[in-house]
């Protein structure tokens, strides 16, 4: 009798445990797909937890049964429920997953134009439960909503998009349109978004992820009034020593003073905006990193950590003198990764990183991060089971839903 009952409870625990979500950065979430375009892109859940036995093994994988639509920028974290954004790019949709149960992560929905607008690129949570997104294009109601990258509209054919607030299901709430009849550019196309509620602003920047239209050369960064999403202004990012360093402007970044913000361009130059909730905001150039391609950078207390792959290292700079920035840290990747996509988790103590900038490594690692010296250290334990060398391949694997092949991360972050 006694041996029953203890085996009952054992087993209710062991089932309870099953559906409790695991403790905070212990997996990490990986959005990717196929390299050819083929086979259905997909989240990965990786081993993160340092003490795990399987630190480094791929867990699981979901599909969304859905092929080449370009698996591209995610949230940078879960929300506190454990649900996850992320977006197909060339196919203007957006998945919405729940990964409250790491090892059993689920599709909850997944929708395409918002708004009048089509192609989400980035999101951001706000205070008020609602998410602001960024959609580069104004929608054409003759494409296709799942369209693949081969089906894009041409660049001739692109129009301006906007900024939408909405919930996390796609329901919208407002919009604001970026077109800007004050300046003569009308290749606009807003990529990213910082909303800075105490000013009730927002910035967004403007680059267009088709890389074929050479008329857009992106030096535009724009100011809303947050709560109604008008836009107020734009402002061109203004040459620096090379003279292309302002292009294609990409993450806005909160400083610590609450009303400064960084950009940094993909040309590799780094900006500083004062006066973010003036008439006239300004921009002034700081720097520039070395190469014409870098990647998403994180703004971590007084650290600014850039990803430049030309470089082929992530770069940790003090920025308690935002006008006069100094590099503390550099760590070098093998010379055939292009380091591109970061985030932190947490506790602030390590970074997961990709090179989906392009490098035949096509690795992802784990950086350790100290806070108090700004530096950075690869994590040599974070890698595949029996591997020379650190870091999980996404080359030559066969994922846990049947794809065989080589893959492509990108929006890639830790479990809370």
């Amino acid at each position: 009798m006694r041996k029953g009952l203890i085996a009952v409870v054992i087993g209710v625990c062991a089932a309870c445990r099953a559906d409790t979500p695991a403790p905070s950065n212990e997996y990490v979430f990986a959005w990717a797909g196929d390299s050819a375009g083929k086979a259905s892109d997909f989240l990965a859940v990786i081993d993160a937890a340092p003490s795990s036995p399987r630190y480094g093994s791929v867990v699981t994988s979901l599909p969304t049964g859905v092929a080449g639509t370009h698996p591209h920028h995610t949230e940078v974290e879960p929300t506190s429920d454990g649900h996850l954004l992320a977006n197909g790019f060339h196919a203007g949709r957006t998945w919405l997953y729940d990964v409250s149960v790491p090892r059993e992560p689920k599709i909850v929905t997944s929708f395409g134009d918002v708004g009048g607008f089509s192609h989400p690129h980035s999101y951001t949570r706000l205070a008020n439960g609602h998410v602001l997104a960024t959609f580069q294009y104004a929608a054409d109601a003759a494409a296709s909503p799942m369209a693949g990258h081969a089906e894009m509209r041409t660049a001739a054919a692109h129009k301006t998009g906007g900024l939408v607030e909405m919930d996390e299901r796609g329901v919208m709430v407002r919009n604001g349109n970026a077109a800007d009849s004050a300046i003569s550019d009308r290749q606009i196309f807003p990529y990213s978004v910082l909303p800075i509620a105490p000013l009730d602003r927002a910035v967004s920047t403007t680059t267009d992820m088709d890389e074929a239209n050479k008329a857009a050369t992106s030096e535009w960064v724009q100011f809303w009034r947050l709560s109604d999403l008008k836009l107020l202004r734009s402002i061109a990012l203004k040459p620096g020593p090379r003279g292309d360093e302002h292009r294609f402007s990409g993450e806005p970044r909160l400083l610590p003073d609450g009303k400064s913000v960084y950009i940094h361009t993909f040309n590799c130059g780094l900006y500083l905006l004062r006066g973010v909730d003036s008439d006239q905001p300004t921009s002034t150039f700081v720097m520039a990193f070395q190469g014409k391609n870098c990647g998403v950078p994180l703004l971590v207390g007084r650290y600014w950590l850039q990803t430049v792959p030309e470089a082929h290292a992530l770069v940790a700079m003090d920025v308690s003198d935002p006008e006069h920035p100094r590099e503390v840290s550099s760590l070098k990747l093998a010379d055939d990764e292009q380091p591109h996509w970061i985030a932190m988790d947490r506790t602030g103590k390590r970074v997961v990183l990709n090179s989906a900038g392009g490098g035949k490594g096509n690795r992802l690692y784990i950086v350790q991060f100290d806070s108090a010296n700004g530096a950075l250290k690869l994590d040599e334990r974070f890698r595949d089971p029996g591997a020379t060398r650190p870091g999980v391949s996404f080359t030559g694997k066969t994922w846990p839903h049947g794809f065989t092949g080589t893959a492509f991360p990108h929006g890639t972050v830790f479990s809370r």
